[in-house]
């Protein structure tokens, strides 16, 4: 049945008549029906950790949309907190976390394998939505890519240009290094207990790769994504792997080949019709709609969704945004993409 499902044909390498699709960030605040389960949950991490709420939330696009994947509702910095880092959410800001800035703080992080007592609830909700979404719905699992984990746990928070990683690397790039081993290592043990749990495909969100220049992209973003793929693929060899180096420009060029991903996710920096030239040539693509899409609508939603569908028609391609969608938008216009994107090819 798995093999049947247009996310894992695409994946596979198949050219469809219609792409599937789905949407990051999909279970999330623009929809009325997650604010009203967040509430019941009473904060974001709560609502997580949480095997049931998360599950609902998880749900309810699909319920709403019928889009052809659902993704596991969780967020990356789970991960970090499973390490030993403090994380707490403050409202209207984004996440905080305790930092790690010299080797004193890294010996105080746990081990890559002692990551599952705290993520079992996670686990658990993975294996809810492996029962409960419909037949023909592929179920996606994540993570955090190394170098965007580690921006988090570095700076303690989002920031702008992911300076304070940056110090850290040029600075003490033992402590640094010795962190990104540590992510990779525990992403590794993340994704593959996701996998056994019931994920049939995970997708590693490296969303600050772009502020990697040169050979830094190569060591900090490439080669762990190469690492993790290469792992998974030891001890799960038919589960398909979505990588996404967020705003790498020319670097999406040969990701796949070198990492081992079964499909790049690109981001709307770059054009669908150049990614279709120098890209989707090694395999299948996923992207690249803007979101600005979600909340402004109208006749440039349809003919940006129209003229991607085209630009990747000639190879696997699976439509989604080229970042999340944000919550702001506007429910209605996710429903004119989906109808866009299903009459376009149909």
């Amino acid at each position: 049945m798995a093999q049947q499902k247009t996310i894992m044909r695409a994946l596979a390498g198949e050219t469809l008549d219609t792409p599937p699709i789905w949407m990051m960030r999909q279970a999330g605040r623009y929809l009325p029906e997650y604010k009203a389960t967040r509430a019941e949950a009473g904060d974001f991490l709560s609502l997580c950790y949480n095997p049931e709420l998360a599950t609902e939330v998880t749900l309810q696009p699909i319920r709403r949309y019928g889009f052809d994947a659902a993704i596991l509702f969780a967020d990356i910095l789970l991960l970090p907190q499973a390490l030993g880092a403090d994380l707490w959410f403050v409202t209207g800001e984004g996440p905080r976390l305790s930092t790690v800035t010299g080797a004193g703080d890294f010996a105080k992080l746990k081990g890559a394998s002692d990551v599952h007592e705290h993520l079992a609830p996670i686990y658990q909700t993975v294996r809810n939505l492996a029962g409960a979404l419909p037949k023909d719905t592929t179920l996606i699992g994540f993570a955090g890519a190394p170098w965007t984990v580690a921006t988090y746990m570095i700076a303690g928070q989002g920031t702008p240009d992911q300076a304070p990683a940056h110090k850290l690397r040029v600075e003490d790039p033992a402590t640094f290094d010795a962190l990104i081993d540590l992510i990779t290592a525990s992403t590794i043990e993340y994704l593959s207990a996701q996998i056994e749990a019931g994920a049939e495909v995970v997708k590693l969100f490296d969303s600050w790769a772009g502020s990697l220049k040169g050979d830094a992209f190569q060591k900090y973003s490439l080669e762990p994504a190469q690492k993790i793929i290469t792992a998974l693929k030891a001890r799960h060899p038919n589960t398909p792997i979505i990588a996404f180096p967020r705003e790498a420009g020319d670097n999406y060029i040969g990701f796949a080949k070198a990492t081992g991903a079964d499909c790049v996710a690109l981001d709307n920096s770059v054009s669908a019709d150049w990614a279709a030239e120098h890209v989707q040539v090694d395999g299948c693509v996923q992207g690249n709609l803007a979101s600005r899409h979600m909340v402004t609508g109208g006749q440039d939603l349809v003919d940006e969704t129209r003229a991607i569908v085209k630009a990747f028609s000639k190879g696997p391609h699976i439509f989604n945004l080229g970042h999340g969608i944000t919550p702001d938008a506007n429910p209605d216009n996710v429903q004119l993409m989906i109808d866009t994107v299903r009459e376009t090819t149909a």
